[in-house]
């Protein structure tokens, strides 16, 4: 009876929903199961993502020339994004996002699947660069991803001043960013932005980040902190979480990550509301902690708790679709039990998938 009284204020406040706005690197996922003689030849490993060095670039290629691949529409932000809007519903607030590509097949297969799943996409269009991509090599479930950003890495951040993004950014009250932009020029403009944006609007727009790689906790530590000073949620995973607490030599011992999570919520901040962060485990708990407030823990029930070895598929995406389910209940205005609730639901569908794919039907959380 319960469940039936709930469905009528659900929709109400799906319509009501915030408009969700990402900004990051897309890449077309170039996605492979392979064999450990595939993740050796070329010196990756599993549950690790890394940028491609000159000794990867043939990687692509033999890739799909060697194995039956999946060209998925993805990048860590855009995946989340695409999330969220099925779990929001079509009937509910827009999706958006911004990022740069190219003006070849692979751009125009990436404005397509995105349209198609609903996301307003705002691109930057080079002709003179190919659409980023990425290999997931994925091997029993678990994946390594190898990221070629070509045209990701050229975003212009004039792009950003201009009238599509610039209505996009009005109509936005959520904002979420990975860590991958930091990595150039056109990218760290356009966080700086952002985070002007959302600090001029106060309390009344957020912007959420992620850790998203150790690389970056390590080596762009400076431009994260910077940024995570304008961030009211900081996601990130067990590792990222470790990289980060070795970064900023907080001696605090791998796998502590509530400790750790409680170092991320106490940074220095620039917002009227105090910064929560969210670091993920995989099928254990999530781990939740509030500057100046509790720290609490969330077991991984429901969904993906229930999974049995043989119905998990890829692991590709599970991070990225545990974002895109808490920013859809955040939009709603929904309580944190919720909105890490339907992270657990979403990175449980997705991880029954190959690579970070939403079903056709509807989300039914």
């Amino acid at each position: 009876v319960c469940k039936l009284e709930l469905r009528r204020p659900l929709t109400y406040l799906r319509i009501m929903a915030k408009s969700i706005l990402g900004m990051g690197n897309p890449l077309l996922d170039i996605l492979a199961t392979v064999e450990q003689s595939v993740l050796d030849e070329w010196g990756v490993t599993l549950n690790n993502a890394i940028m491609a060095e000159e000794q990867h670039k043939p990687l692509y290629v033999k890739l799909a020339e060697s194995h039956p691949v999946q060209y998925i529409a993805g990048g860590a932000t855009l995946n989340s994004i695409r999330v969220a809007q099925w779990m929001l519903g079509a009937e509910a607030g827009k999706t958006s996002f911004v990022g740069s590509i190219g003006t070849d097949a692979f751009g125009k297969q990436m404005k397509e699947q995105v349209a198609a799943d609903g996301v307003n996409g705002v691109f930057l269009e080079l002709a003179d660069v190919p659409t980023g991509t990425c290999a997931v090599l994925v091997k029993d479930a678990e994946r390594s991803l190898i990221a070629n950003l070509s045209a990701a890495e050229k975003y212009d951040a004039t792009h950003f001043a201009g009238e599509a993004v610039t209505r996009a950014v009005a109509e936005a009250s959520i904002f979420y960013l990975a860590g991958f932009p930091l990595t150039h020029d056109g990218g760290k403009a356009a966080v700086t932005a952002v985070c002007e944006h959302v600090n001029a609007a106060g309390a009344a727009k957020h912007l959420c980040m992620n850790v998203s790689a150790p690389f970056i906790a390590m080596f762009f530590k400076e431009p994260l902190l910077a940024a995570f000073e304008s961030a009211d949620y900081v996601f990130c995973n067990e590792t990222e979480a470790f990289a980060l607490s070795e970064a900023m030599a907080w001696g605090i011992p791998e796998g502590e990550s509530e400790k750790i999570a409680a170092k991320i919520a106490e940074l220095p901040s620039k917002r009227p509301i105090p910064r929560t962060a969210i670091v993920t485990q995989g099928a254990e708990a999530t781990c939740v902690a509030i500057a100046g407030g509790k720290s609490e823990t969330f077991a991984v029930a429901g969904n993906p708790h229930t999974l049995t070895k043989e119905m998990i598929v890829d692991t590709n995406g599970a991070g990225d679709a545990f974002v895109g389910g808490f920013l859809s209940q955040l939009a709603l205005g929904k309580d944190m039990a919720a909105c890490v609730r339907a992270g657990h639901y979403a990175a449980g569908i997705i991880i029954q998938r190959a690579g970070c794919t939403v079903p056709a039907t509807p989300a039914s959380f």
